[in-house]
């Protein structure tokens, strides 16, 4: 299993960007799919980003398509989430996650064994 720490949350203007970072600890980090999900207030938590063991398979919300980037880099065991273009509906905690099973990258929470704490993204409108 792996442990998970974001960081890179703040807040920003709507339009603007920011990166999130996933650091892991813990063996095997290319044994597993890495992800980004968000839950805003009074809000369910929702899938955003899936990555797989290469980078080579990524897979996005509908509405973050084209404005959102998942990256991962298996040398520094970290995931990265490039957030451009943002808008005020993405404020939320965002949270990393680690999945052995690769069910993720269908957008689903089923087979995650490792979260991140969360770090919090605001955009101002």
């Amino acid at each position: 299993q792996v442990q998970l720490v974001e960081s890179g949350g703040g807040l920003v203007q709507a339009g603007g960007s920011l990166r999130l970072s996933c650091a892991a600890s813990g063996r095997n980090f290319r044994n597993y799919a890495m992800g980004w999900f968000r839950q805003a207030p009074g809000k369910e938590r929702e899938f955003v980003a899936a990555i797989n063991w290469s980078g080579g398979i990524t897979y996005y919300q509908d509405s973050v398509k084209g404005r959102f980037t998942i990256s991962r880099d298996n040398a520094k065991n970290t995931v990265y989430l490039q957030m451009n273009s943002l808008k005020p509906e993405d404020t939320a905690v965002y949270y990393c996650a680690a999945d052995p099973t690769y069910s993720i990258l269908s957008g689903s929470y089923y087979g995650i064994g490792s979260w991140g704490q969360g770090t919090q993204v605001t955009v101002s409108s």
